[in-house]
This record gives structure tokens, C-alpha cells and sequence, in this order.
């Protein structure tokens, strides 16, 4: 999915493509407006103080970076005595077994990252703000055909216990049938995974879709599309070089390591050589003094004879 997605063209991307939906928060007079209209129909009410933090400022280049992509704040009303919470969304395209296995833990990884950022250091802990993921998928993350999936922290024991630790995880499935909330929700992932006028079936959608048409046609969203690339298809080639090199150097080392081997295998022939050696001087020395004490007892017998003799 992520080489796919870096091969499309800018007019050819839908809002679950990150430097899309990405450019689409970040830009100037949209932005807002556009995440104000996504967060009411996902959770159905108004927000009307939203301050919208994005983490980059567009999105593709460092997709295997670990990180949440966008924080949206949403400041209370004065004395509503309501606690801040933060919505982290981002669409999520990684549909490979390995990246829907590990989705559960990226969403723990997620929730302890922006946690730890908005408490201030020394702080009590009642004043850490509210946490709420969502992602937009057009896969199933769990294989129940839910549109969406809630998942919050619970007691095993007692499941019905109350324990609100300020963490929630919303999974949007545009392609689930069970669990549709409304029609509203449902047209605006439908809408969100094929980004057409056609697919805008109400009046919020084609005002999003204009929305949409002015980010696509931007120069400069045009430009970073297309510097984007550059820099990727530069990476990629920085890469593929350092592999070749690396592949180079391992059949170097594995060159030496045969090299090594045969040398110790030499080495260990000479020892072996060697010791061969050292064991027959060893006998020689052992023969030459067997032979020279048979010498001197031949000369003494030879003497033994000589004086016999009248």
C-alpha cells in the first residue's frame, strides 16, 4: 500500500491518503473547519474551540517513523468544567498481516506518547488530559464487519466496573456493515475512501469536497507532492545503493572468511607437519643412542678378546 500510495498523483488520492488528508488539516482557513466537520459526524455533537496541532506538516516521506500524525484540541468551554481532551486522527492504509497484528500495540505505543507530552512534569496526575485516537481504515483491524470498534481500558473481573482512565480508541472501518451508527457516518467514510463529487451525497460532503478541490489545485501542495516524491525516489536510490555496497562488503567478508579459513586450515596442516617432525628427531636421537651404546658395548667385548689372547 505504501508504494502504491507514493505513485499517486495528487488528483488521484482520497482522503485515506496521508499527504492529502495531511495537506487538507495543515492548510490555512481549511484545516479547522475540515476537522470540526469530521469530528461531529464521527462523534455526533459540535465543537466549537478546536486548535489544531499538526506533528508534520505533510505526510509519506517518514511513513516507518514511529509517531501519532495529528493532535486536535479541543478546549473546553469557559467554566464547563470540562477536562481538555485531544483527538489524535489519522487514516491508516497499512493493511499487511504483520501491521494489522501489531495495530493494537501501536495504538498503546500512541496513547503513552501523546500522554506523556501533555503532562507537564511534577503535575498531578488528575490533570492529565483526555485521550481519543481514531483511525479511518479501509480494512478490517479485527474481522467482525464493524463499521466502528470502541475500545477502552477495563477490569477483567468485573467488566462492568467503572474505570475511566481518560483513554478511548475509535476504529472507523468504511467498508463495515454492522454497527452503523447513522447513514451520515457511513456516507462520510464512503466519501472519505473514494473522494469524488459523486461519492459527496449531502451538503457537509460537497462542502468538504470544495475543500478538497482547493488543496489538489494549490501550487504549493503541488510542489510538495512533487518535492515529496523527489525526495523518496532519492532515498529509495540512497538505499538501494547502500544495499549494493553492503551486499559488496558481506562477499568481501565472506571472501576473508574463506581466506582465514584456509590459512588456519594450512596453519593447523604445518603444526601437524611440525609435530611429525619433532616426534621423528625424537626417535632418531632415541636411535643414534641406542646405536652408540651398542657401539661402545662392541668395543669393550672386542677389548675382552684382545687381552685373552696369549
Amino acid at each position: 500500500m505504501r508504494e502504491k500510495g507514493m505513485k499517486k498523483k495528487l488528483e488521484e488520492m482520497n482522503l485515506l491518503d496521508d499527504f492529502l488528508f495531511g495537506s487538507m488539516v495543515t492548510y490555512p482557513e481549511i484545516g479547522q473547519r475540515f476537522v470540526k466537520m469530521l469530528l461531529k459526524t464521527i462523534l455526533g455533537r459540535e465543537f466549537k474551540h478546536l486548535a489544531v496541532t499538526a506533528q508534520k506538516p505533510y505526510y509519506g516521506a517518514d511513513a516507518d517513523l514511529h509517531g501519532a500524525r495529528l493532535d486536535v484540541y479541543l478546549e473546553p468551554e469557559e467554566d464547563a468544567g470540562e477536562r481538555v481532551t485531544v483527538y489524535d486522527i489519522e487514516p491508516d492504509l497499512k493493511d499487511r498481516d504483520s501491521d494489522v497484528r501489531a495495530l493494537p500495540r501501536r495504538m498503546r505505543f500512541y496513547h503513552g506518547k501523546i500522554a506523556a507530552r501533555n503532562l507537564d512534569s511534577g503535575a498531578d496526575y488528575d490533570k492529565l488530559k483526555n485521550v481519543v485516537i481514531i483511525m479511518i481504515m479501509p480494512y478490517d483491524p479485527f474481522g467482525h464487519n464493524r463499521m466502528v470498534y470502541t475500545v477502552k481500558n477495563k477490569c477483567v473481573e468485573v467488566p462492568d466496573m467503572a474505570y475511566e482512565d481518560g483513554a478511548s480508541t475509535l476504529f472507523l472501518y468504511t467498508k463495515g456493515t454492522e454497527g452503523v451508527p447513522n447513514e451520515t457516518i457511513r456516507q462520510l467514510l464512503h466519501y472519505m475512501e473514494d473522494t469524488t463529487y459523486k461519492n459527496a451525497v449531502n451538503e457537509e460532503l460537497r462542502e468538504m469536497h470544495r475543500m478538497v478541490e482547493t488543496v489538489k489545485k494549490d501550487p504549493e501542495v503541488i510542489g510538495m507532492r512533487i518535492q515529496l516524491v523527489e525526495d523518496v525516489i532519492m532515498l529509495r536510490e540512497e538505499k538501494a545503493k547502500l544495499t549494493e555496497e553492503n551486499a559488496r562488503m558481506t562477499e568481501e567478508n565472506a571472501k576473508m572468511t574463506e581466506e582465514n579459513a584456509r590459512m588456519t586450515e594450512e596453519n593447523a596442516r604445518m603444526t601437524e607437519a611440525n609435530a611429525r617432525m619433532a616426534e621423528e628427531k625424537v626417535k632418531l636421537k632415541e636411535e643414534n643412542a641406542r646405536i652408540a651404546e651398542e657401539l661402545i658395548k662392541l668395543r669393550k667385548e672386542l677389548a675382552g678378546r684382545e687381552t685373552e689372547t696369549p
